[in-house]
């Protein structure tokens, strides 16, 4: 591979400098840096941060490739400036054997725009009554480390401690979607105001927040390590806040529309903002983002959930739930995060790369911009400023929340160990 110079990029938003790969290695950091021969990329003054690592993405293949493949959810990923995702386990079939996470780990290999590293499911079929083949999927060619019914709340609390106590023989973690089936039964948003005024079926926060509370005190009583997904309420902040401070093993996720819509939206009746955990208040959203800022909440997950154009053009009640994320949550990010004061650049790297990495036990990934360093990197124009055009997207779907909304920052290139993907922002 030849060598590429990055010239003039401001690393984690700092001052200035040249980054010089070598193959799949970063070679070299500094000022003033020179290479016979390189391909020169031109930074001016962009932002350069570690490649994005996304712990949470559907990428619906097997099964559903009318919504998604590994392929376009890769290019997807690769646009938005991931090298690396967690692909959940409900397809169908269900990644819940070691075949299934092989098949879908060997995708990924194969179309190398970015790493894909399947996420296995915690019981049999999502069904919450038999635990899945765990062992076997870690110690599998895709070594699953994280575990989840994402989808589906593993509600049955035996269920939940025996998964717990499984995955502590190999230091992995149970990633729980928090919903009591019970209390979010025919919900359609969130419990409140706007829910009584439109008459839809409402989600109350407790149903998310009641889980968690029981989660985080079955991972202490076990001494294993559980992660939450999609965090959405104020009083779910809260709990973790406290699990936190009993030094209880808990890490949390938090997606981008969670950090800037609200079930206002709703109003509209428009399903793509239709979406489990569903949009929540504005003080709800300012909790999520002061406890992303203060490392409560420990990093941004796209929660990238793609549908064909059927399944959300309908009527609210019958439509699916779920966004595309992928391409977007940079931007989403910058907003809500860096351009309010509440994160710098280095603390993006941290919660969208650095953290999730180290949560899914990924290496090569979430590395700091150093020489010796793997050339995992993505170059971000933060001066951009765009209308959302999901027509341009790399992904299958288009069920976007963001379309025609205007939002900062592109991604102008994206590296895959020294390997551009992403040239210029068009997919390389």
């Amino acid at each position: 591979m030849s060598k590429i110079l990055i010239r003039g990029a401001k690393v984690l938003g700092g001052a200035p400098q040249d980054v010089l790969i070598d193959g799949e290695t970063i070679e070299a950091v500094g000022t003033g840096l020179s290479a016979e021969g390189a391909e020169v990329v031109e930074a001016d003054g962009k932002v350069l941060l570690p490649g994005l690592v996304d712990l949470h993405t559907h990428l619906r293949e097997p099964g559903r490739e009318d919504s998604e493949t590994v392929l376009t959810g890769t290019q997807a990923a690769a646009s938005g400036g991931f090298t690396a995702v967690f692909a959940m386990a409900n397809t169908y079939p269900v990644a819940d054997t070691a075949g299934v996470v092989e098949q879908v780990y060997r995708l990924g290999k194969e179309h190398g725009y970015c790493d894909v590293q399947p996420i296995g499911a915690v019981t049999v079929g999502l069904d919450g009554r038999k635990l899945a083949e765990l062992g076997a999927m870690h110690e599998s060619a895709a070594g699953v480390t994280v575990f989840s019914d994402d989808g589906k709340c593993v509600h049955d609390a035996v269920i939940m401690r025996r998964a717990l106590e499984y995955v502590k023989a190999f230091g992995g973690v149970v990633a729980q979607h928090a919903q009591e089936p019970r209390l979010t039964e025919g919900a359609q948003m969130n419990e409140g105001i706007v829910s009584a005024e439109l008459g839809l079926g409402g989600w109350p926060a407790v149903a998310e927040e009641s889980i968690i509370a029981r989660d985080v005190l079955l991972a202490e009583h076990v001494g294993s390590r559980v992660h939450v997904c999609h965090l959405s309420t104020a009083g779910s902040v809260e709990i973790v806040r406290w699990a936190k401070s009993r030094g209880i093993d808990v890490t949390a996720e938090v997606t981008p529309h969670h950090l800037l819509l609200t079930d206002e939206l709703v109003r509209s009746y428009n399903p793509v903002y239709k979406v489990n955990p569903p949009l929540r208040t504005e003080r709800d959203v300012m909790a999520l983002r002061e406890a992303l800022a203060d490392g409560t909440i420990d990093i941004v997950a796209t929660d990238h959930a793609p549908h064909p154009h059927e399944d959300k053009d309908c009527e609210w009640a019958a439509a699916a739930m779920g966004m595309v994320g992928l391409e977007t949550a940079l931007s989403v990010v910058q907003h809500t995060m860096v351009e309010t004061g509440l994160l710098d650049w280095a603390g993006v790297a941290d919660r969208m790369s650095a953290a999730p990495a180290r949560i899914g036990q990924l290496t090569g990934h979430g590395r700091p911009v150093a020489a010796g360093e793997p050339a995992n990197l993505t170059l971000v124009d933060s001066a951009y400023r765009g209308e959302v055009d999901p027509a341009g997207f790399a992904s299958r779907s288009r069920n976007t929340p963001y379309e025609g909304r205007e939002l900062p920052g592109r991604v102008t290139h994206t590296f895959l160990r020294g390997r551009a993907t992403v040239v210029d922002g068009k997919l390389a």
